[in-house]
């Protein structure tokens, strides 16, 4: 009856497979920060976003713990329902105090995030206006949404700026920390235009919170905005943070109308409390030890000095990318690094645009220089 169908299916795998773009998943035996056990191998790990090494601090882990005990695994149901425990709304003020927001809500991923924001918040009349190399899940809510779309040259204001004067409803999307390139646009001079337009700007910080900024309060901080000139912000627990989840965060009216209107948050059932009780904890010392970002920049900058004669993309961040083109050479080069200890994969369309495959290398404060130099040195003979 539906042979053909699934026979349809196995051609389109057949033909990723053929171009050399098929994904594999990879079950971990072992989780440490920077070293990962697979098959009972170790590897260096630089392609996590643990990027503070908080996913297996103890004080993380033993709040994980005491939150299960104390409210149990589930929330078991939606926030609007019976979801809401104390520890939701813990979390959320202390968002609210660290970020300087009016009002915040939790969300499974940043995926789900993403799309509640694009969707509720744009309408009919309205234009989204997005970078480029927006990530997939602003695509997604983009086309999603009521609200037309059209894109702009990454990070290019000049190339922004017509696509405003020719919409009368728009509103502006982009990145804190873009995450296959690692760059960020000039977040003042796109704020300018925005009010010059009077479009407002939604940002996703998911790479930029927790390393950036005065306590880690992400981009907007890292670059003297204020939090209530963005229209609307995103962030995840799952990258800096070290645990799992995201949170939406902007003004009272902004947040409570997502919270009425936003079916990916009415419809969804809440986070489990243990896992707000560590989001907790990684906050608190995010907030409090400054020494993780001191050392995760100290990496970043130890890298770029040793891998310059390396084509990295420019960035300044924990994301650096170096770009081999096809990927075949991508897949060479990674499997390479597997055979000398260094676990560390290759991006490939549609990923990333075709012909620009590559290696997403991410540092992380738990590495060593050691781990850098033999990365480094790797690289240099590999590529």
């Amino acid at each position: 009856m539906f042979a053909d169908r699934v026979a349809q299916l196995q051609r389109a795998l057949d033909e990723r497979a053929a171009q050399q773009l098929l994904r594999t998943p990879v079950t971990l035996e072992q989780y440490s920060g920077r070293v990962l056990t697979i098959a009972g191998q170790g590897y260096i790990n630089f392609c996590g976003n643990d990027y503070l090494g908080l996913a297996t601090e103890p004080q993380v882990l033993q709040a994980f713990a005491d939150g299960a005990s104390r409210y149990g695994a589930g929330s078991s149901g939606s926030p609007l329902v019976t979801g809401q425990h104390a520890v939701h709304q813990q979390l959320c003020q202390s968002l609210c105090d660290w970020l300087n927001v009016e009002r915040v809500l939790l969300f499974s991923s940043g995926f789900a995030a993403n799309q509640a924001m694009l969707q509720t918040l744009s309408q009919k009349t309205d234009t989204l206006l997005l970078d480029k190399l927006s990530h997939a899940s602003l695509i997604d809510g983009a086309l999603h949404s009521d609200a037309a779309l059209k894109r702009f040259a990454h990070n290019d204001l000049d190339a922004l700026e017509p696509l405003l004067r020719q919409t009368s409803q728009a509103l502006v999307v982009t990145e804190g920390v873009f995450s296959m390139d690692g760059d960020s646009p000039d977040l003042a001079a796109m704020l300018a235009l925005c009010q010059q337009y009077q479009a407002p700007l939604l940002l996703d910080d998911a790479h930029g919170l927790g390393v950036l900024g005065p306590q880690g309060k992400g981009t907007a901080a890292a670059q003297g905005i204020k939090q209530a000139d963005i229209f609307c912000s995103m962030a995840n627990f799952g990258k800096a943070l070290g645990v799992g989840g995201a949170f939406i965060g902007g003004s009272k009216t902004v947040i409570n109308y997502i919270e009425q209107f936003g079916r990916h948050y009415i419809y969804s059932t809440a986070l489990p409390p243990p896992l707000c009780a560590a989001v907790l904890k990684s906050i608190e010392l995010c907030r409090s030890e400054s020494w993780r970002r001191d050392k995760l920049h100290s990496n970043i900058a130890l890298f770029r000095h040793l891998a310059a004669d390396l084509a990295l993309l420019n960035s300044q961040t924990a994301i650096q990318g170096l770009v081999l083109g096809s990927s075949e050479r991508a897949l060479a080069v990674s499997q390479q690094l597997k055979q000398a200890g260094i676990w560390l994969s290759a991006i490939r369309p549609p990923t990333v645009p075709q012909g620009s495959a590559r290696l997403r290398i991410t540092l992380s404060a738990q590495h060593s220089e050691q781990d850098i130099h033999q990365l480094v040195q790797q690289l240099r003979q590999l590529v």
